[in-house]
């Protein structure tokens, strides 16, 4: 199991333009911001990446936290790990929401391994979730997808984009052979690590930077008309 933490600098941004939900103009600091890389082959088979980050006020930083399965002996270990993470964020971060984009199939996921291997966690009993894809289609009526809302938001990646049924690829051969990870180039493991950080990433600053973006350009809009 690689577990891997990271702290990145939260940059600047205006709290006008946070994304209040519900009213609460603190939900991004009482959120945890979630995305994982999967393989399913007609069920779930396994959770290869679970990636979380929430962000820190004090040191304006964004908390980085991932697992990534070495082998299929890993595939319950990640779920318990991710047990410990939900509940610590929980119980001593006081953390309230859970942020995604397009989470539904994630949790779908991660609901479905809890219950097969007995982990008796309920994600939906502790967080709130806010979809930024949902919210998205709420606010512009149309749909898109993440990396398109990157560029709206002029998000630049360090990370190569990689497609998800490559990523599936690769997490199902890592189950199916005990020795694949050891055979895998470094450089390879890096990027998949990194392609899932830049998710959770990516999620803080679309938030925090909503209003200026999203409701910016609804405005402008609506004067055009």
């Amino acid at each position: 199991m690689i577990i891997r933490e990271n702290n990145i600098d939260a940059g600047g941004f205006n709290i006008d333009n946070i994304l209040s939900f519900d009213e609460n103009k603190e939900a991004y600091e009482q959120a945890i911001y979630f995305d994982l890389e999967h393989y399913v082959y007609k069920k779930p088979i396994c959770v290869g990446v679970f990636g979380c980050s929430y962000y820190e006020k004090e040191t304006n930083e964004i908390k980085v936290t991932q697992y990534m399965i070495e082998n299929a002996a890993d595939a319950k270990k990640i779920l318990i790990l991710a047990e410990e993470y939900f509940k610590d964020m929980y119980l001593n971060k006081n953390k309230k929401y859970i942020v995604t984009f397009s989470g539904n199939n994630d949790f779908t996921v991660i609901n479905y391994l809890f219950k097969k291997y007995e982990i008796e966690f309920n994600i939906e009993e502790h967080f709130i979730q806010i979809d930024l894809q949902k919210m998205y289609e709420k606010d512009k009526k149309t749909s898109i997808g993440l990396k398109a809302l990157e560029k709206e938001f002029q998000i630049s990646r360090d990370s190569e984009l990689i497609s998800g049924s490559n990523l599936a690829k690769t997490i199902g051969k890592i189950v199916k052979d005990k020795e694949y990870f050891d055979r895998m180039p470094l450089d390879k493991k890096n990027k998949i690590l990194l392609y899932n950080e830049q998710d959770v990433v990516s999620l803080f600053h679309i938030i925090v930077n909503w209003n200026d973006i999203i409701l910016n350009t609804m405005e402008e809009v609506v004067e055009e008309l």
